[in-house]
């Protein structure tokens, strides 16, 4: 079994201990109630959602407000594929000067600059001299509401 947590650069043990809930055969309407329905419905492994590359795939744990704007919170878990090349519009985990970072990259005639999902916080535009590095993509957010 693993925890919720994961230090970065330790893979995820998805295959190890499959999480495998009931899928309902219905839907959860988000406006108006509709009657109730059967629940009955097939077992579904959640990283079949989450995860298209097992080996490249990693969790980590937000800190701080600045990608609110995205849905994505201080707290929550953030699932980050390093198969994947990072395009603009991606949300993206960086590393700026060995500190990482979650924001939006904006690529422009060979610009580059990372935009935060808050309008509180400046975009990062890396100066002369500075390492920019794209460490993966990130493909979802898990989040808990209430224990």
């Amino acid at each position: 079994m693993y925890s919720n947590s994961l230090i970065a650069g330790q893979p995820i043990p998805w295959l190890a201990t499959p999480l495998v809930l009931p899928l309902a055969d219905c839907s959860v309407r988000a406006g108006f109630p509709s009657p109730a329905e059967d629940f009955s419905g097939k077992r579904l492994d959640i990283s079949e959602i989450l995860v298209e590359h097992p080996q490249a795939t990693y969790l980590l744990r937000v800190a701080g407000p600045s990608m609110t704007e995205y849905g994505i919170d201080d707290g929550d878990l953030i699932v980050v594929d390093r198969a994947l090349t990072a395009r603009h519009g991606c949300i993206v985990v960086a590393i700026l000067d060995s500190e990482f970072t979650v924001k939006v990259l904006h690529q422009v005639n060979g610009t580059f600059r990372l935009k935060a999902g808050n309008r509180t916080y400046p975009d990062i535009v890396p100066r002369e001299g500075q390492t920019l590095e794209i460490w993966g993509v990130v493909t979802a957010c898990v989040k808990r509401f209430s224990r």
